[in-house]
């Protein structure tokens, strides 16, 4: 069988899709990049914003119209992921679906493609054309942010054991100069309620320190933290550079902080911390209850004081149901006034299964544009205003791509740099020059 993957969506989606990969590939399917050549397609699905539903839609029915062998009938298609865990119908009716598979479960896709009682290993061994692996810690949230479907698609927080993570981080640093500890709320692993990890290899965990982070119900609990696992990761593997995926700033606790600030060869410099509004009032209206804007801002400053490079991106969600002038001036103000080095902007979607679609005080569409526009030209310039600064400094390059005679290395700070082929020694990682 001659299998096509097409992702939408997070690194935790892109992690999945590779495990569903390694597994088609272990029951001897021929993994295919050009749909025309396939006999099956799979289709990881997101559903962060109605768009992303619907660029998934319109792709799965542009599958439908690939065209096919004589006497042969259109690609079918398996339909994973979020948007799948939550189909009322919509998908399963969209033209040669051959199944909805909630979730990400390797098996369940394999059985849907026809594959009895396939056998998984549960190990991801590779991430594919890439210098840089994704390992996935930990799965589902238990925040009710009330503009997010992900938590209702994905479940409950759910965390690996370490010893597993461990091994599979070993395999992938055969392969990877880099990589990126990813999940859907990677701050709290290790602290699902009933979470128990018999491998573990207990350390000890500090007090909250002069910052004021740190959580000493999970000391109490004696839960491993993400500082504890991030640790052993090191220890374990201690040429790979790991990063940390999208992580709440609050939940960088001092353990973590000190990783970043003492060992750069090992922990990239690099944080990406959802802000989502820089109002506290919208922030209620969120359900996002566990930091304020005050807070925020004190813990980035913090770190950045302390980091001599620092890489700094964030989430933010313009237009928000009942955000007003003043409240997004407060956004503007606060990003304005931290060291950003990208954003990412979203302009609010309603999610009908989300409790954010039955908030009053919608925004028009167009002062949610313009609004949205306002933040990304705001992050553009201070990405520009952050690269001129660094250029001409030697960094700490991965190699994450090769096109059109070019290899693009990423930075520590998570700045790309191109190289032509012919200036690069072939080396996974290496120094490279900020330009």
């Amino acid at each position: 069988m001659n299998v096509y993957l097409h992702t939408f969506g997070c690194k935790a989606n892109q992690y999945d899709t590779e495990l569903v990969r390694q597994a088609f590939a272990d029951q001897g399917a021929a993994l295919v990049d050009d749909p025309a050549e396939a006999d099956l397609a799979v289709v990881n699905s997101c559903t962060v914003t109605h768009e992303a539903e619907g660029k998934m839609r319109r792709f799965v029915r542009r599958l439908a119209r690939q065209p096919r062998p004589p006497g042969a009938g259109p690609l079918e298609t398996v339909v994973m992921g979020c948007a799948a865990a939550l189909d009322d119908g919509r998908i399963a009716r969209l033209p040669a679906v051959r199944a909805v598979v909630p979730g990400a479960d390797p098996v369940a896709v394999l059985s849907a493609a026809g594959y009895a009682a396939p056998r998984v290993d549960p190990v991801l061994r590779r991430f594919q054309a890439n210098a840089r692996g994704w390992l996935k810690i930990q799965d589902g949230c238990d925040e009710h942010c009330t503009f997010c479907a992900t938590t209702l698609a994905r479940g409950a927080n759910r965390s690996r054991p370490m010893a597993e993570l461990v091994r599979e981080a070993q395999t992938l640093a055969q392969r990877h100069a880099e990589i990126v500890l990813t999940g859907v709320h990677i701050g709290t692993y290790g602290q699902d309620r009933g979470f128990t990890d018999p491998g573990r290899k207990p350390g000890v965990d500090p007090n909250p320190g002069t910052s004021g982070v740190g959580d000493p119900r999970a000391r109490a609990r004696g839960q491993p933290t993400l500082a504890e696992l991030l640790e052993a990761l090191i220890q374990a593997v201690p040429q790979v550079r790991f990063r940390l995926s999208s992580i709440e700033a609050t939940e960088v606790d001092d353990r973590i902080a000190r990783l970043l600030i003492a060992a750069p060869r090992h922990v990239a410099a690099h944080l990406h911390a959802p802000l989502q509004s820089g109002s506290n009032r919208v922030l209620k209206r969120m359900g996002r209850h566990w930091y304020t804007a005050d807070s925020y801002r004190r813990r980035i400053e913090w770190l950045a004081a302390r980091l001599p490079v620092f890489g700094l991106g964030a989430d933010i969600i313009a237009g928000f149901a009942g955000e007003t002038d003043a409240d997004h001036a407060a956004t503007l103000a606060l990003v304005a006034a931290l060291p950003f080095t990208y954003l990412h902007v979203f302009p609010f979607s309603v999610r009908p299964d989300a409790p954010a679609a039955r908030l009053g005080g919608h925004v028009t569409p167009q002062i949610v544009a313009l609004r949205a526009r306002e933040l990304r030209e705001l992050g553009e310039r201070k990405a520009l205003a952050y690269r001129a600064a660094q250029r001409g400094r030697r960094a700490d390059g991965v190699v994450s791509g090769r096109a059109a005679g070019r290899v693009e290395v990423v930075t520590e700070d998570y700045l790309s740099v191109y190289l032509p082929v012919d200036r690069w020694d072939g080396r996974p990682r290496c120094e490279v020059t900020v330009e």
